[in-house]
């Protein structure tokens, strides 16, 4: 009666693992010619608050001319060039209205991507780890 259960037991956890590993380590190849992941975090807490923006060229072809506006007065990046695969952090300058973020190219991408808040997890220093 408990060898059937530790069978089971074991070969769930199994399955658990390689479905985690063919969904995290799987390559992803591109489908669409232009494409582009925007991603905006807000991270708010008692230091203050942190805000980025990452760009990244899911396409199969170079993206020109990427202007990101971040709303309200601040100006608006341009990233003049951006290979396939390519990821670029960004941080929003002052006069930002962190509410969404505007992303267009020369290729006809134009997206609008709202920032999100991340559950947050207190670290401990700088490092996470004490130290």
């Amino acid at each position: 009666m408990k060898a059937p259960i530790l069978a089971l037991v074991i070969g769930g956890g199994l399955t658990a693992i390689t479905i985690f590993l063919v969904f995290n380590f799987l390559v992803v190849t591109p489908t669409q010619k232009y494409d582009i992941a925007v991603d905006p975090i807000l991270v708010k807490d008692s230091m203050g608050t942190e805000t980025h923006v990452v760009i990244k060229n899911t396409g199969m072809d170079v993206l020109t001319n990427i202007r990101v506006d971040y709303g309200g007065t601040a100006r608006p990046d341009v990233i003049p060039l951006l290979q396939p695969g390519e990821k670029i952090s960004l941080s929003p300058p002052v006069g930002s209205d962190l509410t969404t973020v505007r992303v267009t190219t020369d290729q006809g991408i134009n997206i609008t991507q709202s920032y999100r808040e991340p559950a947050s997890v207190p670290f401990i220093g700088n490092s996470g780890y004490g130290g």
